[in-house]
């Protein structure tokens, strides 16, 4: 019943922007010529993607939408020019509300999130739902492509399962049996998208890699995408990342069968070696 509603609310939330964006795309004149990339995020909830969206956001060639779910608006027939007026619009809109997202806050002083005046880099940050799309239609990356006019890139980012999954039961009240089953259901996913790309297009961090050092992963993650990053872009990006990552999994109780499933599915998926349950705090 919550999965036909949540269909509901999403085709009426595009019967809202299909003449909004229309018109949007109109207005917008040559804001998008100089776009040369198209990028999305693959992965799971809670992985840090909302984090690394804002920060490059915050640069001034790069526009991240936040939470668009770009695919499904790509399947719906959306043309280029309304889908990157809707990211711009998601860019602009979080930023106007703060930039608070689950209790914390994203904002990166004196940058450029949402408000970028030169993008030639754009995309989406909405990573189980592009993952879950591309899962139950691979067909879908091809037409991104040719709507964009270019092979997207991809960013996977990686984060304890034990965390991962912890979030996913909270947050969507499931119990942790059934979230160890979707959270491997999507990694079944990335694992087949990677197939798909050619490997220069998709690139893979580890979240607990990228907080012990922000300056070194955003500044790889940017040249990936096409852009430079200036010494005080990063410096100002990274002083409003925590110092470590959240270890979520404390806030359940897993049995220890739970914890042995976990490790033997993890045993099957090659970017999650060395994660594991009793890491120290």
């Amino acid at each position: 019943m919550a999965n036909i509603r949540e269909k509901i609310k999403e085709a009426l939330q595009m019967a809202r922007d299909f003449p909004l964006s229309m018109y949007g795309a109109a207005t917008d004149g040559k804001a998008f010529d100089n776009v040369e990339t198209f990028f999305i995020f693959v992965g799971y909830p809670r992985s840090g993607h909302t984090l690394i969206g804002s920060l490059l956001d915050a640069h001034p060639e790069i526009l991240c939408g936040h939470e668009l779910s770009v695919l499904n608006y790509v399947q719906a027939g959306f043309s280029k020019k309304q889908i990157f007026h809707l990211l711009n619009q998601k860019s602009q809109h979080f930023t106007r509300e703060g930039r608070s997202w689950n209790g914390y806050s994203y904002q990166v002083p004196g940058q450029w999130q949402g408000n970028s005046d030169r993008v030639r880099i754009i995309g989406d940050k909405k990573a189980a739902g592009s993952t879950f799309r591309l899962k139950t239609n691979p067909g879908v990356l091809k037409r991104l492509e040719q709507l964009v006019n270019t092979q997207p890139c991809i960013v996977h980012v990686i984060r304890n399962p034990y965390d991962n999954i912890t979030t996913i039961s909270r947050k969507h009240d499931l119990p942790l049996d059934a979230a160890i089953d979707w959270y491997f259901s999507l990694c079944e996913s990335v694992l087949q998208v990677k197939e798909q790309v050619d490997k220069d297009l998709f690139f893979e961090m580890h979240h607990e890699a990228f907080i012990s050092d922000v300056e070194k992963w955003l500044g790889r993650l940017c040249r990936f995408l096409g852009a430079e990053p200036s010494e005080a872009y990063l410096k100002a990006c990274a002083d409003i990342v925590f110092p470590s990552p959240k270890q979520t999994r404390r806030q359940l109780t897993w049995s220890p069968g739970q914890i042995q499933q976990v490790e033997r599915q993890m045993a099957t998926i090659p970017y999650l070696a060395g994660y594991c349950y009793d890491e120290p705090v």
